[in-house]
């Protein structure tokens, strides 16, 4: 394991007390999140969280490119060409710790800063959507893509994207549609737009920053420097936010509980925003396998808890590395590249209640990681 896709570093504070930083640092890859970087992370945030003289984390990444493009699937692919329907161990592993690394960010007991510039995709939106401070930038392009490598939103997703305004959740879910930053933030995926020439400023006020180890309090200090980052004079405006604009229609598309009607009105959706034609296409061109898994979930998560969630998805994304859509994904869309997946089934009206149950079924126990999350 290669300890330098994960650098550690701490910011003194005029208190005497320190923040810890991590960052992702595999710009080649646009910092796509491998278990050897959720190895890293999660002793080292468990180890902050005790510590009295840390105060607060920073998470961030190397390069203006992206803060992280998602879950890093080759090795994961080559497991599911070699373990087919068997059990698969490595899979076990990587979405066991990559949950819990994602529920102990949701659960931190300190300020928690995600700095989300540049592309953040799946597993990235997994690292930022638990933090306490989550910040956007002009530059910043949010998504859910898995309907294209024929996965569903997972680390978390079935959670926060069920949380989300209206069921502006659902259609992220069957479109990948792609956020901006105002976009970001209206569907609560983010709290604060700041130019990225200001982080400096912001890294600048955390040192000068006098914090008390009370949690409450310092997340309160924290949200004052970045609203006095956001605030300042001559910064670019923020860009419009196509799902506010198009909310009503959303909610109209994704109306009711029949997938088959939903994705009727999706699939001839007639609009002279590119925006929502590409959404369109996109579900048309998705897996019926996710968007099937990915309504099914959003009908069960309601009222369930986040580590209820999290050991639900579990067992999804093993249904999922069990079942032919996930690696056909992947070899379409990452290895071959060729774009042109073999769905199968290859449409909705093919999939049966028991094909969504086999998806969802215990596949040996829950994973260690997950069984005690509360």
């Amino acid at each position: 394991m290669s300890d330098d896709v994960v650098l550690f570093d701490d910011i003194d504070t005029a208190g005497g007390q320190r923040f810890g930083v991590a960052t992702l640092n595999a710009p080649a890859s646009l910092n796509s999140l491998s278990v050897a970087m959720v190895r890293l992370l999660t002793p080292k945030l468990r180890a902050w969280a005790a510590d009295k003289e840390i105060v607060g984390v920073l998470l961030q990444a190397t390069g203006d490119k992206a803060f992280c493009a998602g879950g890093d699937l080759r090795q994961l692919y080559q497991t599911l060409l070699e373990c087919g329907p068997e059990r698969n161990e490595y899979a076990e592993r990587f979405f066991g710790e990559e949950y819990e690394l994602d529920y102990l960010i949701h659960t931190f007991p300190k300020p928690f800063l995600c700095w989300g510039q540049g592309i953040v995709m799946g597993g990235g939106i997994g690292l930022m959507a638990g933090a306490s401070h989550r910040v956007v930038t002009e530059h910043s392009r949010l998504a859910m893509p898995e309907i294209n490598i024929g996965l569903y939103p997972d680390v978390g997703g079935s959670w926060f994207l069920r949380r989300m305004p209206g069921r502006v959740g659902l259609f992220l879910a069957l479109t990948a549609a792609n956020l901006n930053a105002s976009d970001a933030i209206f569907c609560g995926l983010a709290d604060v737009l700041i130019p990225h020439e200001r982080k400096q400023h912001v890294l600048d006020a955390i040192a000068a920053g006098t914090w008390m180890g009370d949690a409450q309090a310092d997340r309160a200090a924290l949200s004052n420097i970045l609203a006095d980052a956001a605030n300042t004079e001559g910064a670019p405006e923020a860009p419009h936010s196509k799902v506010r604009e198009h909310f009503d229609t959303i909610n109209a598309l994704m109306f009711g509980d029949d997938l088959h009607e939903i994705a009727a009105r999706l699939r001839t959706l007639q609009s002279d925003d590119s925006w929502m034609q590409t959404a369109s296409k996109t579900f048309s061109k998705g897996a019926p396998s996710s968007a099937a898994l990915s309504f099914a979930l959003w009908q069960r998560v309601h009222r369930m808890s986040l580590a209820e969630v999290f050991r639900l998805e579990y067992l999804a994304s093993l249904g999922f590395c069990a079942n032919k859509d996930f690696a056909e994904g992947i070899r379409a869309l990452l290895i071959e590249k060729d774009r042109n997946p073999k769905w199968n089934p290859a449409t909705l009206e093919e999939i049966t209640p028991a094909f969504i149950e086999d998806h969802l079924r215990p596949r040996g126990d829950m994973a260690p990681e997950l069984v005690g999350l509360t």
